[in-house]
Formats: structure tokens, C-alpha cells, sequence
């Protein structure tokens, strides 16, 4: 029962670098895809609830953006989701890819302000030297007075259970925060939107990716079909030629991998009709970011 004095339940925020795993972490706890993930950093941009519920236990990950010095407002409202995610937390996981090399020292200014227990876990253990995976472990456990990390390949599941019951043996007592059935606190738009953005990840490269977002503008559900209407907001014309392609190739690819990502989500066949629009400095707009949810 919900309600027994053994139940625990808490929230948990995953926090690291860009490329560090987090999205991919998440999915595989969850056991399903929730968050897009792509090989590109700062891919994640909202913080993300992704809810675990078991007997007895109700995990609530909250994944969010790697942490960078903002040079844009985007970043900046980026950055002040995981400043909202750790004062809600009960926990910190603290996740440091082996195989990157992305400066970390206000990573380690920001854990070292905080009082959760945390948890040091150490992913893509599978991509690097043994030797040298081991001498750094020991030189960040120093750094940070963090004994008993964990290592993981988030991509292959490698010691994800065993992270899965030390979050759980950290959980406090209390009620879940969520209906049990759900997976997600985002409405299914979102992931619509995402489910796009992560094809222009996969699909094209330098700025075009940073500089696209998506916004749904309509979904119209049919007896037989849902129909979406979506725009990908770019901040120039060459931005907006590249995702059209010769011919339409590029959008034509996106859309299609996209409604195939979107109807595996939903279960149900989807139309999906993608626009382009030029929308100069949306990255620095208040009313653009707003109207997005940032």
C-alpha cells in the first residue's frame, strides 16, 4: 500500500556535464524511451521528470541539461532548470562520462555547495582504458570526499540494477508524488516536439541543431489518425535551406523518422506536417522562449 510506513518515494536529480549520459540513463532505468538522446552535447534542454514506481518505492528522476557557462539567455533558462531540479531533490546523482573531457571544476563547485547525499556514478565504462578509468575514479572520489562510486554503461545496462537499489535504499519514507500509471509530468505535445528536435540532432550538424526549435501547433485527433502540425523555428535563411535539403530530401527525412518515433509513442498512425519559419534571435527572446516553455 501506498500509504504503509515502508513506502518510499523521492526525487532524484541526475546532474553532469554535456555527453555525460543522462538521457540515456534515464531511458534505461525507466526501461523504456522517454528523453531523446543523441551523440551531439546539450541535447537535453528542459528538465524532465521520468517516474519509477514499484512495490513498495516511487522514484522521480529528474533529468536535466549538462551544465555549461550560458553565453545566451536559452542557456541561461537552461541552467536555471537544474538550479530548480536540486532544490526539489532528495537525492543528487552525480554522473561523470570516463571517456569525455569537458572542464568540470564548477560541476564540483556545485555538488560541494550542496547537502544531499549523493551518489557518484561513473558511465561509458566500456569506451576507456581500465587503467586510466580507475586512476581517474580514485582522483575525482578524492577531489570530491565521495567514497563507493559506481560504474556504469548506461547504453549497454551494465550496473544500472545495482544503481536502481542504491537509489532505492536511499529514498526516504512518504507517499508517491504520482499516479503510479504515469511515466512522465509532461503532456504528450512535448514529446511530439522532442521527437522531432532529435532527428535535427541526428540528422544535421555545426550550428543548424543548436539553433532549431520546435513548437506544436496543432494535434487534431481523428478517429483514424492523429494529425500534427508542427514549426521548426531556425534563426537564419542557410539554416532553414539546410533542414529543407535538395528538394526536400532533409525535412522529408526528418519528418518521416519522426512520425515513425511518434507512433511508436502513442500507438497510433500519425500525419505529421512540418513547417520551417525563420524566427531571428529566438535563442535570446524572451517572448520566443516563453512561448516554447523555458
Amino acid at each position: 500500500m501506498s500509504d504503509s510506513p515502508s513506502y518510499r518515494s523521492g526525487f532524484v536529480c541526475i546532474l553532469g556535464k554535456p555527453n555525460a549520459g543522462k538521457s540515456t540513463l534515464l531511458n534505461t532505468l525507466l526501461g523504456q524511451k522517454l528523453v531523446i538522446a543523441s551523440d551531439k552535447p546539450q541535447t537535453t534542454r528542459h528538465r524532465i521528470f521520468g517516474i519509477d514506481s514499484g512495490e513498495g518505492y516511487q522514484i522521480v528522476y529528474s533529468d536535466t541539461p549538462g551544465l555549461i557557462r550560458p553565453k545566451y539567455k536559452l542557456q541561461e533558462r537552461m541552467m536555471g532548470g537544474i538550479s530548480q531540479a536540486m532544490e526539489d531533490a532528495d537525492i543528487m546523482l552525480l554522473l561523470l562520462a570516463l571517456n569525455e573531457s569537458f572542464p568540470e571544476e564548477d560541476l564540483f563547485e556545485l555538488v560541494s555547495k550542496s547537502r544531499l547525499p549523493r551518489l557518484l556514478v561513473f558511465n561509458k565504462t566500456d569506451l576507456v582504458d581500465p587503467v586510466y578509468a580507475e586512476e581517474r575514479i580514485a582522483r575525482v572520489c578524492s577531489q570530491l570526499g565521495v567514497p563507493d562510486p559506481l560504474r556504469i554503461s548506461a547504453l549497454r545496462g551494465d550496473g544500472v540494477p545495482e544503481l536502481k537499489e542504491r537509489i532505492r535504499s536511499l529514498l526516504p519514507e512518504g507517499p508517491p508524488y504520482f499516479d503510479p500509471e504515469e511515466v512522465s509530468d509532461r503532456p504528450e505535445r512535448f514529446f511530439f516536439a522532442e521527437l522531432i528536435r532529435e532527428k535535427i540532432f541526428q540528422l544535421t550538424h555545426e550550428e543548424v541543431p543548436y539553433a532549431s526549435e520546435v513548437e506544436i501547433v496543432q494535434v487534431d485527433t481523428l478517429p483514424e489518425r492523429l494529425h500534427i502540425y508542427a514549426n521548426i523555428h531556425v534563426e537564419r535563411e542557410t539554416q532553414k535551406g539546410i533542414l529543407i535539403g535538395k528538394g526536400g530530401r532533409m525535412l522529408r527525412q526528418i519528418g518521416t523518422l519522426a512520425r515513425q518515433d511518434i507512433e511508436a509513442f502513442t500507438g497510433s498512425p500519425v500525419h505529421l506536417e512540418i513547417h520551417i519559419k525563420v524566427s531571428e534571435g529566438w535563442k535570446d527572446s524572451g517572448r520566443y522562449l516563453n512561448s516554447f516553455g523555458y
